[in-house]
């Protein structure tokens, strides 16, 4: 049996059920992410495109993306060449990523972490192929506490196995800014979505440099 993700049926409603937030609430976050990009950046789970609208088509960034999911790497594709996006897709995972060390600028992370099965080793990649200086930025959904945590808790298993592997109680902050290769410039949590997709989190870290 292959290792290798595959939600056909997710991949296929993904983007029509989340078309009406990707236009409103989501709009601000995503612009959050792509502020000043660096020379080179590299997309942490491209899903199915949802952040290329939102980075350059200039030709004057080195744009990289990685996503296992077959289904989902279909559609990325497909939206970057109606885009006019040159952003080399790899299915590669998180956890073993395909580039040198300190390679990329600037670490895109746009609601992945719930779906990396080793968050750790995920991060371990993440500050090898980042420059010292380099950032990494995120916007995530995280586990809650009071009694939406409970729902997520047991929503959890179901929501598993029907939204793509996405694991609606992970302690994504704490992985985060707990980081010894990192320092963290800023992390906001936002009263942003619905129970049990809720809330979400941003910000960014800064990977140290050298002594």
């Amino acid at each position: 049996m292959s290792d290798t993700p595959e939600h056909r049926l997710f991949a296929a409603i993904y983007d029509p059920a989340t078309a009406l937030a990707e236009r409103t609430v989501l709009r601000p976050h995503r612009e959050y992410l792509v502020r000043a990009l660096g020379e080179s950046v590299l997309d942490l789970g491209a899903g199915t495109g949802g952040i290329f609208p939102y980075l350059p088509a200039d030709g004057e960034r080195r744009l990289n993306a990685i996503e296992p999911d077959p289904h989902m790497r279909r559609q990325a594709l497909a939206k970057a060449a109606e885009l006019g996006l040159d952003v080399d897709i790899s299915e590669a995972s998180a956890e073993s990523l395909p580039y040198a060390d300190g390679q990329f600028d600037t670490v895109l992370a746009s609601m992945v972490f719930c779906t990396i099965p080793d968050v750790d080793a995920a991060l371990a990649e993440v500050s090898r192929v980042l420059k010292p200086g380099g950032e990494l930025r995120f916007f995530e959904h995280v586990h809650a506490d009071g009694w939406r945590g409970q729902v997520q808790n047991l929503a959890a298993p179901i929501w598993r196995r029907l939204a793509g592997g996405c694991r609606l109680n992970r302690q994504t902050v704490s992985h985060l800014t707990t980081l010894q290769s990192f320092d963290v410039l800023e992390v906001e949590r936002l009263d942003l979505g619905v129970t049990p997709v809720w809330p979400f989190v941003r910000g960014r870290l800064r990977k140290r440099r050298e002594s």
